[in-house]
């Protein structure tokens, strides 16, 4: 017991000391990126103002320290990071880490429903699809499947819209609850999750299709091994030999894909949270990135980027509970 205590409190560590040095060079790589950028937060403020003479720029740029070398800059900024101060937004009005502390659990509600519906509905389609190769439903779910993969997030979203909350008038248009309804507790609950809906499709939809032809070939794969045809020639029952042999073998694909997509989600945010006004990192980061306003956008990006670790560590642990094969010895 004590040798395995010490070899979790190991692996642990390696893990967290692995954290730090990615979070330290995307930190350093994503400065350097903005820096590239053409413009500052100066030039927009001061063309708001109308007083865009370089006397007001140098005013400006000397008061957001962007006066300074670029050495001096990347070098206050990493030691502010290690505090975790993570600057201050001056088109917000107010710190980047409160900010972002008020945006991030919208967005990782908004990942985790995408992320749901893609995994459930497209790996119970890929598993029908796979029972019925070759015929009919075989051919309407890829069919489909293959519409949502070409099709544009945006227009989903817009559709969906058009189509459940202009015509039918069943759910919300936008936003992630009614203003001033006053609701609280499961009245509350439920409200999100009716303006939850449309998002979470809109944004799953597209890992769905990906998800049904990943495990519809997995299926395929799986069913033809020996240990499978062992299996049934024991006189396994159906249902055991599906459930314990061949869908749990062929989800290992469908999970390193999840791990593989995080990224990705967090991209589709942006676009989705736009479309429906979700109050998430994702428009944040469209609205940083359109005022220039490089102190948020820098904790924005270092943020999605702590998330997707998280996300592949939850992964990692996941794919050694359903594979014991891949686990560590201790």
């Amino acid at each position: 017991m004590l040798a395995s205590n010490r070899y979790s409190l190991d692996r642990l560590a390696r893990r967290l000391a692995q954290l730090a040095g990615v979070v330290l060079g995307i930190a350093v790589v994503n400065f350097f990126l903005l820096r590239l950028a053409p413009g500052d937060a100066a030039q927009v403020l001061a063309g708001e103002a109308g007083a865009a003479t370089p006397e007001y720029l140098a005013a400006l740029r000397a008061q957001f320290g962007l006066d300074q070398p670029l050495w001096v800059q990347l070098y206050k900024y990493l030691w502010h990071l290690a505090q975790l101060d993570l600057g201050y937004s001056h088109r917000q009005g107010m710190p980047v880490f409160d900010l972002i502390a008020q945006r991030l659990p919208a967005t990782l509600l908004l990942m985790g429903a995408s992320i749901a519906f893609a995994v459930v509905v497209g790996a119970g389609l890929g598993v029908l699809a796979a029972g019925r190769a070759g015929r009919l439903l075989d051919t309407a779910i890829s069919a489909a499947a293959l519409l949502c993969f070409a099709t544009p997030l945006f227009w989903i979203g817009l559709m969906l819209v058009l189509v459940f909350s202009v015509w039918l008038d069943w759910l919300p248009v936008g936003g992630m609850f009614t203003v001033e309804s006053g609701y609280t507790g499961w009245r509350y609950a439920l409200d999100v999750g009716q303006h939850l809906v449309l998002p979470a499709i809109t944004l799953g939809l597209f890992y769905m299709a990906v998800y049904v032809r990943l495990m519809r070939a997995s299926m395929i794969e799986v069913r033809r091994q020996d240990f499978v045809r062992t299996a049934v020639a024991k006189g396994a029952p159906a249902p055991r030999v599906l459930t314990r042999h061949v869908l749990r073998n062929a989800l290992l694909p469908l999970i390193t894909m999840i791990g593989v997509q995080a990224s990705s989600v967090i991209g589709g945010a942006v676009i989705v949270e736009t479309v429906f006004s979700w109050p998430g990192l994702g428009r944040t980061a469209f609205d940083a990135l359109y005022q220039r306003d490089y102190n948020l956008l820098l904790g924005i990006l270092l943020c999605s980027s702590v998330v997707v670790i998280v996300v592949n560590w939850i992964v990692d642990a996941v794919y050694a509970r359903v594979d014991p094969r891949i686990r560590l010895p201790h």
